[in-house]
């Protein structure tokens, strides 16, 4: 479930990296694709040999940590957050890389630094958070260089449906919600170049290909408990029994993935 409550997502939903370790192992165990999604998106970044790059939402840092080796070392890189505690998280993760980073609490909403100034931004599996994106896109657009490039990467309207259709199944989510992006303040890759052309001239949407093979159901009741569930929740017993029993008469559980990033120029 998605939501742009700021004070929750600040204070509850993302005041550390447990919730986002959650959902990201289910990932890394068993994605299908060889080719991990934060390698697969570092390929996309074409920014010249001594950049001045900026991610906004950037989690824990794993990003630059999954892509340590490869980052030119012209980089000049700015690491934020909404989260002042995720802020803490990134200074301690990325101190295991040898080279510097800048970090900065961040709302997107009205980012601190003046115009066109950076050759690239980042914002990944964020903007469906933020209640005012228009404003968010602008600031965005307001910081970059007229040569530079936005990447925003965010889940397609199939993404985890599986999953979210179980959810709703046990009750755990709204009828209204057909998934966790398909709601009222959607940002998924079927509408991002529609909502990103009020400000970038060209739009680019690429999408990776993966699929989850789950084998067991401990990961998939981790991911389902990063939502704001608790975890005595007695409907989880069912649901639990289900998914084991799916496992046992087929091998296997498949969960679809609907991942991509947007690239925008002006």
């Amino acid at each position: 479930m998605t939501t742009i409550d700021p004070k929750y997502l600040k204070n509850e939903q993302y005041k550390d990296s447990s919730k986002l370790s959650a959902r990201a192992r289910l990932h890394s165990q068993y994605s299908s694709n060889p080719q991990g999604w934060f390698q697969w998106m570092f390929d996309l970044y074409d920014l010249p040999p001594n950049a001045r790059v900026l991610e906004l939402g950037g989690g824990a840092g794993w990003l630059w940590l999954n892509n340590a080796r490869r980052i030119p070392p012209g980089w000049a890189i700015t690491v934020s957050d909404f989260s002042a505690g995720m802020v803490e998280e990134q200074r301690q993760s990325l101190a295991r890389i040898p080279r510097p980073f800048e970090f900065r609490e961040i709302d997107i909403q009205a980012i601190p630094y003046e115009d066109q100034v950076f050759d690239g931004v980042i914002a990944n599996h964020m903007l469906y958070h933020v209640p005012d994106r228009a404003k968010a896109m602008a600031e965005m657009r307001r910081v970059l260089k007229p040569s530079g490039t936005l990447y925003t990467a965010t889940n397609g309207e199939k993404h985890m449906r599986e999953l979210h259709l179980l959810m709703r199944q046990f009750g755990f989510q709204p009828e209204e919600w057909l998934g966790g992006f398909v709601a009222r303040h959607a940002y998924t890759l079927e509408n991002t170049a529609e909502q990103l052309r009020a400000q970038f001239a060209q739009v680019e949407v690429v999408r990776y290909e993966d699929t989850i093979t789950l084998t067991e159901v401990e990961p998939l009741i981790e991911y389902i408990l990063s939502h704001p569930i608790n975890p005595k929740d007695e409907r989880l017993v069912p649901l639990r029994a289900y998914v084991e029993d799916e496992i046992a008469k087929n091998g296997k559980m498949a969960i679809t993935k609907d991942m991509g990033v947007a690239i925008a120029h002006s």
